[in-house]
């Protein structure tokens, strides 16, 4: 954990502890501390860490400390600071996790911040209301992103392929996928793609495409069939070798550090649009972004979504001074030269007007991406229930793994992704 101000070592005693409460300021001058946490790639540890530190020597009446959490284990922190009532006074999430920490009461209601503590005036319309759930805001949207395809365009070249600029359909992606292990370079434990049956995002996409969701209400949006064909198709790619084996791909935890093509086991990886920056940064070969597969003539499947956002923490006793450095962290344009747009493109027009042309090509790629969506994508789904997160890394992962190293046959695997499914959803209510 890094310390972001000196002040961090006065702030000892009684009164200095008490911060700033909801809807008043502090009776006397004195050191507000709060703590800072979120997860993410190197890259975004030093940005953070950079706005942190910028906000602190402006504010030197706050000390903030600041602390990235890896892959899997920011869940199981956070569910332990739940438990202890110690969540962060502002700590990230996004919208599946959003949804399901703030119905189980993670996640202080920002609306008696807005215009006051927290200002999101310069934001898009309906930008704010990304992170509104039930009528409440719990978040504020640090981007905007959406679904992507990246890859390794030299390897793609080397093998005669090239992703082309419209959405590819699924068919035709695994035929990429199959002249690729057969043209493309000849390195070991090398393919096209990743096993992304255990991608809860991309079974999100592929579902609405096909005019179902992944969550529906308080529980799951598909049925046994749908999970067969799911399972069915990224095991045709994996016995052909068109994709990573099974013990490649469970290394996988969801990271950038982890993800096949940063570990130089497939030329292409399925992540969000702004994760082309933190990916990039880890990967030799010039890396493109392209549109994830589909269905002629029917739904992309992609929308604009907040990639990340601030929460604070329900059991804060610094809601305004917390609310102030999301203020500042959202609209302050200095913050935003240093931020980029490593977590996506900035929803407020003054910076995002602010820091366009200070961009690195890669940079540029990532709103470049974004603007070509643009009449592409489709509405927000609803909010999704409580249980979304575990259903994702506790049933759907696992579930594929287990059909990966042919433990489950599809069918059982189906099945046992739709049981387990309903089991571990429950609805906001």
């Amino acid at each position: 954990m890094l310390a972001m101000n000196r002040r961090t070592l006065l702030a000892a005693g009684a009164g200095l502890a008490a911060g700033v409460a909801l809807g008043g300021m502090p009776a006397r001058a004195q050191d507000v501390r709060m703590r800072c946490t979120w997860w993410g790639s190197a890259e975004r540890l030093r940005r953070t860490n950079e706005v942190i530190a910028l906000y602190n020597k402006q504010h030197p009446e706050v000390a903030i400390t600041g602390e990235q959490i890896a892959g899997s284990d920011y869940w199981v922190k956070l569910a332990t600071a739940m438990a202890g009532r110690s969540v962060s006074d502002v700590f990230q999430l996004e919208p599946s996790t959003l949804s399901d920490y703030s119905g189980r009461g993670a996640c202080l209601p920002l609306d008696p911040l807005l215009n006051g503590a927290i200002d999101l005036s310069k934001y898009g319309a309906g930008d704010a209301d990304l992170c509104r759930i039930d009528g409440k805001l719990f978040g504020v949207t640090l981007a905007l992103n959406s679904f992507a395809m990246l890859y390794d365009s030299a390897a793609l070249k080397e093998a005669g392929l090239e992703v082309p600029k419209e959405q590819m359909s699924w068919e035709a992606f695994a035929e990429f996928a199959k002249a690729f292990k057969a043209n493309g370079p000849k390195k070991r434990n090398y393919w096209a793609a990743p096993y992304a049956a255990r991608y809860g995002y991309v079974l999100d996409i592929w579902l609405r495409q096909r005019g179902k969701r992944l969550f529906d209400g308080g529980s799951i949006g598909f049925d046994v069939e749908d999970a067969k064909a799911w399972f069915g198709y990224w095991e045709d790619l994996r016995q052909n070798g068109a994709c990573v084996s099974a013990d490649i791909q469970t290394r996988d935890d969801e990271t950038i550090e982890t993800n096949a093509l940063t570990l130089g086991n497939a030329a292409v990886g399925f992540a969000y649009s702004n994760q082309l920056v933190g990916y990039q940064k880890l990967n030799k070969g010039t890396l493109e972004l392209g549109m994830v597969p589909g269905i002629p003539g029917a739904p992309s499947g992609h929308y604009y979504r907040s990639a990340s956002c601030w929460s604070i923490g329900a059991t804060t006793a610094n809601a305004e001074a917390a609310g102030r450095f999301i203020s500042f962290f959202v609209n302050d344009v200095e913050a935003g030269k240093i931020l980029g747009v490593e977590r996506g493109v900035p929803p407020s027009s003054v910076v995002r007007e602010a820091i366009l042309p200070l961009l690195d090509e890669t940079e540029k790629k990532t709103v470049a991406y974004v603007e070509f969506l643009k009449g592409k994508v489709e509405a927000n789904p609803p909010p999704a229930p409580i249980g979304a997160n575990e259903f994702s890394r506790n049933v759907l992962r696992p579930t594929a793994d287990a059909i990966a190293f042919e433990q489950l046959s599809i069918a059982d695997g189906a099945q046992q992704l739709v049981e387990n499914g309903r089991a571990v959803l429950r609805g906001r209510t």
